[in-house]
């Protein structure tokens, strides 16, 4: 087992978890969430980035998301401002997405994308993890690869 200090506050993972010391998690994921996502992903390093809504700074969404192909377009609960995640876009119009859901009923989540990267910096994969607003249970509901570059404006789409 081992100790990482997440949004300030030390987790702890069991040591068949790879952590990389050059993860980044930004500010304001959620300490388990920003575990669960690490914890989902390959061994690469990744960037955990939280979603924030650009109109209000609003951090609960409703997700639509299409898991079969990848992709994801939050909501803001506050204000009902929309943003897709990562390139989500570009696919969207092909996409049959669905509102994701807790097990628990609830349809209100904490949101964030965990980008793998490649040796070189760029993204080669994106995790979209949620995070229940009501009972805290966190799950992977879309992940989809990237095979393209340049990938650094994946980052700010969160």
């Amino acid at each position: 087992m081992s100790l990482v200090k997440v949004d300030g506050v030390l987790v702890r993972l069991w040591d068949d978890v790879s952590v990389h010391a050059d993860d980044e998690v930004g500010e304001g994921v959620s300490a388990d969430l920003a575990v669960f996502l690490r914890n989902v992903d390959d061994d690469r390093r990744v960037k955990i980035v939280p979603s924030v809504c650009g109109g209000c700074d609003g951090r609960v969404f409703f997700v639509l998301v299409d898991d079969v192909e990848g992709g994801a377009e939050r909501v803001c609960a506050g204000c009902g401002g929309r943003a897709f995640i990562a390139d989500s876009e570009e696919f969207w119009e092909d996409a049959d997405p669905g509102e994701a859901g807790c097990p628990c009923g609830s349809e209100e989540f904490e949101a964030a994308a965990a980008f793998s990267l490649a040796g070189d910096g760029s993204v080669r994969w994106v995790t979209v993890g949620l995070r229940c607003i009501k009972d805290g249970f966190c799950g992977v509901y879309a992940d989809w690869k990237i095979d393209y570059g340049p990938t650094d404006h994946l980052l700010t789409m969160v």
